[in-house]
């Protein structure tokens, strides 16, 4: 069996667009390589990991073609072009990935823009999948979490210690993904209220099993990020030179 990446960066990144800055997210330079590439990378470099199809925005999927000759991404297997919305991108990823694949590869269906996920990640969510049927990675929350239907009240604040942040990537069977995705859009077709795989398999109460994640695992979205992804590729590369020594 195949285990297959779906990296899906079709969103135009507007908490990051302005005025002076127009370029998605996906594509903004940290030390002169697009966030995309790093992404894309960790997958590249992973010994499990056989091939790698992107989502990407329409009007990038040129420029994002060329960037993948460019970084040498060999396991690349296909780049197709993302829809209105997150699942829409990877729902089309998933049908070019199950029309080259069996139903019985494994996905791990992967943000663009979260390009921090260490090895051991991957290889937890490969090996949970194959032993439960899926898998999504987790972090233990530090916070407290409140729910709250009015932005104002607490409704409800649950116990800290049986909360996590769920993240990515979130692992399947390609052929289950697929006939889930296919489950919503009879009854969902615009993915109302669904933020993830993860909502997505819930809707249909179907069970989801947990692969620990790492601390560093963020998701771009805010200039902060920014400024958090730079420190961690600085400390990452300080780490490996400091191994070498």
């Amino acid at each position: 069996m195949n285990n297959i990446a779906i990296i899906f960066a079709g969103g135009s990144g507007t908490r990051l667009v302005n005025s002076e800055n127009k370029i998605p997210k996906q594509f903004l330079k940290i030390y002169g390589k697009p966030i995309i590439i790093y992404t894309l990378q960790l997958f590249e470099e992973h010994s499990l990991i056989d091939k790698i199809y992107i989502a990407i925005h329409p009007d990038y999927y040129d420029f994002a073609k060329d960037l993948v000759k460019r970084y040498h991404i060999t396991k690349v297997a296909g780049v197709v072009k993302g829809g209105a919305s997150s699942q829409e991108s990877i729902y089309n990823a998933l049908k070019l990935a199950q029309s080259e694949n069996s139903n019985d590869d494994i996905v791990l269906i992967h943000d663009g823009v979260r390009p921090n996920i260490t090895s051991e990640v991957i290889t937890k969510n490969i090996e949970c999948a194959r032993k439960n049927g899926n898998a999504i990675t987790c972090t233990l929350c530090f916070e407290t979490i409140l729910v709250s239907e009015n932005s104002k009240n607490p409704d409800h604040v649950p116990c800290r210690k049986n909360t996590y942040r769920a993240q990515a990537p979130q692992t399947f069977k390609l052929g289950e993904i697929i006939s889930a995705h296919d489950e919503i859009r009879k009854i969902n077709p615009n993915y109302n209220d669904i933020v993830d795989s993860c909502t997505l398999f819930h809707a249909l109460k179907k069970d989801t099993y947990m692969a620990e994640g790492n601390r560093g695992n963020i998701k771009i979205t805010t200039i902060e990020d920014l400024y958090i992804l730079r420190a961690l590729i600085r400390y990452k590369e300080d780490m490996e030179v400091f191994g070498r020594e």
